[in-house]
């Protein structure tokens, strides 16, 4: 078992996801960056599917109540074991009344933190992914109680590899979304030689960017989003829906980001500034 002391910003429990219930609005969730989060479960030789911590700006204090193995990846948030800074991209070991904390935001925006086994907390529609109301919270709580499984011996295959620099990386790939034809030689000129700036509006749910690209006109049914689906509001703003995104929307779908472009994306903040590329096939 893990105990929270203290759960940072916001710290949620989240895997790869809860897919098959879009057709009842429920969002498919899981990890906004999902690549580091797979890196972290690797190391620790998971399962795909075993659940993370994703933490989100600043780092919860977490005390182990049983023996484990971890590690870190994503955002570098000063992680320490007992007051000893420890690396990221790196397997560790716990032992029981060893605290985890972390401290100041060097790069990035999310961090993931994997245990050996993965996080155990409910699953709820065969995902163990935050997201009330379809789970209990939807962040972790002070002196809540995190049940993780016990591990006093394990041998990685890979125990550290080569920090991921994703905080660096400013462009993302995008595709043409069902309503591209909408945009006109001005929308795709200003689409794709601005940089755009990351704005405060942005949560697992959808970021927005600032600049704008121009008014439309075009109206249309409401009509099936997906994580990465970029919506143009009737102003001329781009919204892009994240994990937690709702399953429809009512403005035009421009674009649609590349996979791995959300898992990007998710690693920026308020004030970061952020390129949209056309897919080359």
């Amino acid at each position: 078992m893990l105990k929270v002391i203290h759960p940072g910003f916001f710290s949620t429990i989240q895997d790869a996801g809860r897919f098959g219930y879009r057709d009842k609005g429920v969002p498919v969730c899981g990890c906004m960056d999902n690549y580091s989060a797979s890196i972290a479960n690797s190391l620790l030789e998971n399962e795909e599917m075993d659940a993370v911590m994703e933490i989100t700006m600043t780092g919860p204090k977490l005390e182990f109540h049983t023996s484990s193995f971890f590690a870190i990846t994503g955002a570098e948030m000063s992680p320490t074991l007992n007051g000893i800074p420890v690396n990221s991209y790196e397997v560790h070991k716990a032992s029981e009344g060893d605290v985890l904390s972390f401290g100041k935001l060097i790069n990035g925006f999310r961090s993931y933190l994997a245990v050996k086994g993965g996080f155990l907390t409910e699953a709820k529609l065969m995902s163990r992914s935050f997201y009330k109301p379809i789970t209990d919270q939807n962040c972790i709580k002070e002196r809540m109680e995190i049940p993780i499984e016990g591990h006093t011996d394990y041998s990685p295959k890979i125990s550290q590899i080569k920090p991921e620099a994703w905080h660096k990386e400013h462009e993302l790939i995008v595709l043409k979304g069902p309503e591209y034809k909408i945009l006109t030689d001005d929308h795709l000129k200003l689409l794709f030689t601005n940089k755009f700036t990351i704005a405060k509006e942005n949560n697992r749910m959808a970021y927005q960017l600032e600049e704008l690209i121009g008014a439309h006109s075009h109206k249309m049914l409401t009509s099936a989003t997906l994580p990465g689906t970029v919506q143009l509001t009737p102003a001329g703003k781009l919204i892009i829906l994240m994990r937690d995104g709702q399953t429809t929307g009512g403005y035009p779908r421009v674009l649609q980001l590349a996979n791995k472009s959300i898992a990007f994306l998710s690693q920026k903040k308020f004030g970061d500034k952020v390129t949209l590329h056309p897919l080359r096939r």
